[in-house]
């Protein structure tokens, strides 16, 4: 068996996921924090496991409540911080409510509508690139990944303006985008909570037109969210809604750097205006190397069978995205980059219940994004050998720490 979860591992997990399909796709490991969960790496195991209504969602049924009370699973802080109650925790049929109440203001026609400001953002943020660069060299990562979902999605919620560089500093600390220090992830969860807690009471009495006050309008047959579970979604809206879209933007535009007859196809749709063509190559990125590595975590309720494999009740289960992703008996060649596949039921935001809600708003911000890098940005090179690239630690994102790159 290869090796996991070292530093090698994290630059190309791929040979070491091709082994688990191979030998063991369903496999109880060890994982660097000490806890221990079972791996699907299959696709056809993976899209099981995503809807198998017996692996729950909630942390409570986690067979090491120790390990849990420690922040060995799931997001460091947000037990103490009381943001708990979100999407990614809760089953069916909270989770059925609280996904009703949050679609109601997080619809495919805002996003639509959305479209221009992505633009805007994404213009600006190349314009601070290309100001004063003569040599022309970026670090695409801090200078556009980064700031521009954050930015985005801090406008979606209706943070004002002026408060969005403390959301952009505990969002670093949260993903240590910056290298904070330890334990600086619990506390950026905690700032963000109480300002979360204030926003939304100055929305109560002055609300707008924003996902905020989306969410405290938002009812379903009278019943509204409650102060913690607005505050809660809030919270993960930010966390996963723009992380997610760091991760696309970095990996995509990495990717079509190493490919470069890929690269000449998008850069080809991208000046026809062919969005179709486009949409199809965003979702070949997703595949190939999406921002998630592993579903959010999931615990047996009661025993099951998952690939020839006993789960016992309580025990983690991580489903492998980036695994299922590449599995051969699912994708023609998998292992090669391929804009134009068009069969492509990638796992890369999920499947069931819990399938990614941000999806649309990840997509149109990826396209838009990765689109104008490759306009804009003539000659775009890699500034350094990919051996080099260092990538985040960690077992759900993955994402590159820094992607610096010269240009004309």
């Amino acid at each position: 068996m290869p090796p996991f979860f070292d530093w090698e591992f994290a630059a190309d997990p791929y040979p070491a996921y091709a082994w688990l399909r191979e030998h063991a796709p369903v496999r109880r490991t060890e994982l660097p924090s000490g806890v221990e969960a079972w791996l699907v790496t299959r696709y056809g195991d993976a899209r099981q496991a995503l809807a198998d209504q017996r692996l729950s969602k909630n942390p409570g049924h986690h067979s090491e409540q120790a390990a849990h009370g420690k922040g060995k699973v799931g997001i460091p802080g947000e037990r103490s911080a009381n943001l708990m109650t979100h999407l990614l925790n809760i089953d069916p049929p909270d989770h059925t409510r609280l996904r009703r109440l949050v679609s109601k203001a997080f619809t495919p026609r805002r996003v639509a509508a959305f479209e221009p400001r992505v633009r805007e953002l994404t213009e600006g943020l190349i314009d601070g690139i290309l100001a004063g660069r003569p040599g022309g060299a970026a670090d695409l990562i801090h200078e556009l990944a980064f700031p521009l979902p954050l930015y985005a999605i801090c406008d979606l919620l209706g943070v004002p303006p002026g408060d969005q560089d403390d959301f952009r500093d505990w969002a670093g600390m949260m993903i240590r985008h910056d290298r904070g220090p330890r334990g600086g992830v619990g506390r950026a969860v905690k700032k963000m909570r109480a300002y979360l807690a204030e926003l939304i009471h100055r929305k109560r009495q002055d609300p707008g037109d924003d996902l905020i006050s989306g969410l405290i309008r938002a009812s379903d047959h009278g019943e509204h969210l409650t102060e913690n579970e607005a505050a809660a979604m809030a919270f993960i809206l930010l966390f996963a809604g723009f992380e997610t879209t760091v991760n696309l933007i970095g990996n995509g535009t990495y990717a079509l750097l190493r490919h470069p007859e890929q690269r000449e196809r998008w850069q080809d749709a991208v000046a026809c205006g062919d969005e179709a063509r486009q949409n199809t190559a965003i979702e070949e990125m997703l595949r190939y190397d999406g921002p998630v590595e592993m579903a959010t975590w999931r615990f047996a309720t009661e025993p099951l069978e998952l690939g020839g494999q006993r789960i016992g009740t309580g025990e983690p289960v991580l489903v492998v995205l980036a695994a299922a992703n590449r599995d051969p008996a699912k994708f023609d060649a998998p292992d090669l980059l391929d804009l134009g596949r068009s069969d492509n039921q990638h796992l890369g935001f999920g499947h069931g219940v819990h399938y990614c809600l941000g999806a649309p708003l990840a997509r149109l911000e990826g396209r838009i994004a990765i689109g104008s890098v490759f306009q804009r940005l003539p000659g775009l090179q890699l500034a350094a050998e990919p051996e080099e690239l260092r990538w985040r630690g960690g077992l759900i994102m993955r994402g590159l720490r820094t992607l610096p790159v010269t240009f004309a």
